[in-house]
Order: structure tokens, then C-alpha cells, then sequence
């Protein structure tokens, strides 16, 4: 997630809980009421974002992991059609006896 896409979520929630209050003033709250229901249901959407990001965290599904894996794979890659056949061939031996080991 970029900087400018929390920024946005931010700015998102922030007016979602305007729009919650204002709606619960609509249906009959009164202000105390809809502020504090207006605050839980922020609260619960906040704490429903933070384990969404938890659990991206724990299973390594960042975006940062994501592209370095990205990454990894395209340099090696990149290096493995640099080697000649007789490299490669070489390599490839040397796996298959550390393989066996």
C-alpha cells in the first residue's frame, strides 16, 4: 500500500463517520446516541483494517514481500540465461550431488 492510498483511507474513514452520524441523527438518534454509535462503528471498521493487516503480516503477504520475491526471481533468471550451456550443465551436476548428499 502506497503512502498517498492510506492517506485516502484516512481521509475515508474520517468522513464515513460523519456521514454515520449524520445518518444516525436522520433516523431518530439522539446526538449523544449516534456520536457513540457512530464512534463503535469506526472503531470496529478500524479494527477490522488492523487485522486485515495482521494477518498480511503474518503470512507474508506484503506488498514489500511480493516484490522482492518478484525480484529474487527476475535476477536469477536474468543470471541463468547469462551462463553458457557448458555453466549450466555444470551447476545443474553440482545440485544434483548436494541433492543426493
Amino acid at each position: 500500500m502506497r503512502r498517498i492510498d492510506a492517506i485516502g483511507i484516512g481521509i475515508g474513514i474520517f468522513l464515513a463517520g460523519g456521514v454515520a452520524y449524520f445518518a444516525l441523527q436522520a433516523i431518530g438518534l439522539d446526538d449523544l446516541s449516534a456520536g457513540v454509535w457512530s464512534q463503535v462503528l469506526l472503531v470496529g471498521g478500524l479494527v477490522g483494517w488492523v487485522t486485515t493487516y495482521l494477518f498480511r503480516v503474518v503470512t507474508g503477504n506484503m506488498t514489500y514481500n511480493r516484490q522482492r520475491d518478484d525480484y529474487e526471481e527476475a535476477f536469477l533468471e536474468r543470471r541463468w540465461q547469462e551462463l553458457t550451456p557448458q555453466q549450466r550443465a555444470q551447476l545443474q551436476a553440482e545440485i544434483e550431488a548436494e541433492a543426493e548428499d
